[in-house]
């Protein structure tokens, strides 16, 4: 049997939630002036840190509950 969160752990947990879906408005954000062309001489390291950023939602998603 699990445990039942404090108000603390409920509280942090949703904290987490919505600063996960805040990165991942601002990866779209990202992704979407990439792809227009934006920051050519950047753009393949900005694509890599959009690629890293993506897993790490995944990842993060998968922790804290679905997105």
């Amino acid at each position: 049997m699990t445990p039942t969160p404090s108000p603390a752990e409920k509280s942090a947990a949703l904290g987490a939630v919505e600063l996960l879906e805040q990165l991942r408005q601002d990866r779209l954000w990202l992704l979407r002036h990439l792809d227009s062309g934006r920051w050519s001489e950047w753009r393949l390291d900005l694509a890599a840190l959009e690629r890293e950023l993506g897993q790490l939602l995944e990842q993060a998603g998968d922790r804290f509950g679905p997105s």
